[in-house]
């Protein structure tokens, strides 16, 4: 049996919510509530869900850049939460972010070269010469030329800009990125071209990645499995192919409809959701999604679904899953 390098178990983060002039707390947004997922090494894990739903909340917890409030992170065989302050520095090198927004990333008054070079710095890896000598291999590494060293991140286009945070991402070479909405912000020639290169990257050096979008098109080329998440949880799980051929949980389907055609003659039915997202501080009872499903009984106001195997490796988190009508929203 493969060992992931990456588990998460019952993962929570809530954020507490205070009012009243002594800001008592009234409540929690359940950001995330009880995620459990599993990346192996070498392999890309799509998370993909409408805004808001938590999986960039996901992302930051499992990188400890937000603390879980419970739940265990487990990576590489080593529960996260029992490490110290110097250990999570160690732990560093092997664990790193691509953001959304480059320009909100990168700092503003650092030169390229400067801003690669920091890594290095930190960790009190090579001499001066060295460390030059390493900025100038990324640069080659995400398609830039030696003579941006010495510019300014506003003097770059937003996809030079990504490939900025991308050496960045991989200077220390990691085993493992969270690539946070890496593509969401960028032109769609750009984003094939930034695709390609996180595919490169990481047969290069053999990168497990977990990418974090709500463009289910971009995911469905760049990963291996997907987690659908809806409201803090996960609903589906499965191969790339199978969860865009045979998608079982309605959240899942309705999100697959709204992916757009490139041709006119293919015609696919829309299944248009009801209602908005409820809200994370008062999430619905039992089901969560059953405020907004065609399907929805009275047993879903009152029993949590638990995960269930459809087929090898596919799981839905739903009661109605066996009374469904077959999809007839399938990806060619």
């Amino acid at each position: 049996m493969k060992i992931p390098i990456l588990e998460t178990r019952e993962l929570r983060r809530y954020f507490p919510v205070r009012t009243g002039i002594f800001l008592r707390k009234s409540g929690d947004v359940r950001a995330v509530d009880g995620v459990s997922l599993k990346v192996h090494r070498g392999e890309t894990v799509g998370l993909v869900g409408e805004s808001g739903c938590g999986k960039s909340t996901v992302g930051k917890t499992i990188l400890n850049l937000l603390k879980p409030t419970s739940g265990q992170v487990i990576f590489e065989g080593k529960d996260l939460s029992t490490i110290g302050r110097a250990q999570w520095r160690l732990l560093r090198r092997k664990m790193q972010i691509i953001f959304q927004d480059p320009m909100e990333s990168l700092n503003s008054r650092h030169t390229v070269g400067e801003i690669l070079e920091e890594p290095f710095i930190i960790h009190k890896l090579g001499s001066s010469t060295q460390r030059r000598a390493w900025v100038q291999e990324l640069l080659k590494k995400v398609g830039l030329t030696a003579s941006s060293i010495g510019r300014f991140p506003h003097e770059f286009s937003g996809g030079q800009r990504q490939r900025i945070g991308i050496a960045r991402a991989i200077a220390l070479k990691p085993k493992l990125i969270v690539c946070d909405e890496a593509v969401s912000a960028l032109d769609v020639s750009v984003q094939a071209q930034i695709i390609n290169l996180l595919l490169e990257l990481q047969r290069k050096m053999e990168l497990s990645l977990l990418f974090i979008a709500h463009d289910l098109s971009v995911v469905r080329h760049l990963s291996d499995r997907v987690a659908v998440m809806y409201l803090g949880q996960i609903v589906e799980e499965a191969s790339s192919d199978e969860i865009y051929q045979n998608p079982t949980h309605p959240y899942t389907r309705a999100l697959i409809s709204a992916i757009p055609v490139p041709s006119p003659k293919n015609i696919r039915d829309r299944v248009i959701l009801e209602g908005d997202v409820p809200s994370p501080i008062n999430p619905p009872s039992g089901c969560r999604f059953h405020t907004r499903c065609a399907y929805s009984k009275p047993d879903c106001q009152r029993k949590i679904p638990k995960m269930e195997e459809v087929k090898s490796s596919h799981y839905v988190s739903c009661l109605r899953w066996r009374e469904l009508p077959a999809s007839m929203i399938q990806i060619p």
